[in-house]
């Protein structure tokens, strides 16, 4: 069924749609025709009000998930009134005062991403989340260190500061020589290259003659590079914050519901395809329940916006995940000038 354009409704089925809405998303709970008729905003008896209801649940807008419960808006309900009826509520002076406050008093731009992902839960009470840039450090240093007779340590070292350690798979004849002639190799010729040009030069230098590196440690070498190179492309760096805050009281009515979106969120590769999705979005984007499938079974909501750089180039997303009934009209302008925010940090 398509979605019921707004202009289609009446103005009191827009009215009431409207307090039915903004009740669901205040408490989480189904406004009932009494409710409504005693909120004072809608001059209509009771049995109008349950009229206009029904006829809304018709269209497929709102649905009574008991019998005599009142009515909550469906997820196509929450889409149509995203996309025409709310007012967005911008920051507050004080509010953009806070969030710059918190995100400049951060050294590196780590510890500010950090902060973004806390700033982002806090404001929204829900589950704050930060896709971090793929980094490309330069290598300061990179040792093997034998484990046992069939396994490695790669420890990673860039300049930045970032220490790794992976586990190589290695030969049992591999040996101890071997690992050390690899480790000085990369100390003397790789040191201060990015990964690509580290792998760059290395080819070089073999084709060359200039690697001096026997089979055993050109072998060590090349997997150890490659170990850094394959994590860093298939593990995205997600930051979450706030999983606590999913689990209020009227959240632990519905334990499988938050259960199942506390797996979701643990699923660090498909939440970052989902943000990484909203990349090229001039502002936020949300995502309402079933409209992704990551989310479909939890019920939940996702605000997203990208971050960019001084140059305008989208380096990362940022957002939140929650119930359908995340307060939109007050958390999306929030989510796009926290993005702005970070964005002025980053060179």
């Amino acid at each position: 069924m398509a979605p019921t354009p707004v202009t289609e409704l009446t103005d009191r089925a827009r009215a009431i749609f409207r307090l039915v809405v903004e009740g669901f998303i205040d408490n989480g709970q189904p406004i009932g025709s009494k409710a409504l008729a005693a909120d004072g905003r809608v001059n209509l008896s009771p049995a109008s009000i349950r009229s206009v209801l029904s006829d809304l649940e018709v269209l497929g807008l709102l649905a009574a998930p008991h019998t005599s419960a009142g009515r909550m808006p469906t997820e196509t309900g929450l889409r149509l009134f995203v996309d025409g009826m709310m007012q967005v509520a911008e920051p507050t002076r004080e509010e953009r005062a806070v969030i710059e406050r918190r995100l400049s008093k951060h050294g590196p731009i780590e510890q500010a991403l950090e902060a973004t992902s806390s700033i982002l839960s806090d404001i929204s009470a829900a589950a704050g989340v930060v896709m971090v840039p793929k980094r490309n450090p330069r290598l300061s240093q990179m040792n093997l260190v034998r484990l046992d007779a069939r396994r490695a340590l790669v420890v990673l070292v860039g300049e930045d500061g970032s220490v790794e350690n992976r586990l190589l798979e290695i030969n049992e004849d591999t040996s101890t020589s071997a690992l050390q002639e690899a480790t000085n190799y990369i100390t003397a010729r790789l040191c201060g290259k990015t990964l690509q040009e580290a792998a760059k030069l290395m080819v070089t230098d073999i084709a060359s003659g200039q690697s001096a590196l026997d089979e055993a440690s050109r072998d060590l070498v090349e997997r150890g590079l490659a170990v850094w190179s394959k994590d860093a492309s298939q593990r995205p760096v997600l930051i979450v914050r706030g999983q606590a805050n999913l689990l209020d009281d009227e959240a632990m009515s519905d334990i499988e519901r938050v259960r199942s979106l506390i797996d979701d969120l643990e699923n660090k590769q498909s939440v970052s395809a989902l943000l990484d999705s909203a990349r090229e979005a001039k502002s936020a984007r949300i995502f309402i329940g079933s409209e992704n499938r990551l989310f479909a079974l939890s019920g939940s909501s996702v605000i997203a916006s990208p971050y960019r750089d001084r140059e305008g180039r989208v380096v990362g997303v940022l957002g939140v995940i929650g119930p359908t009934r995340l307060n939109y009209a007050r958390v999306v302008p929030m989510v796009d000038f926290t993005a702005r925010s970070l964005g002025k940090l980053i060179g």
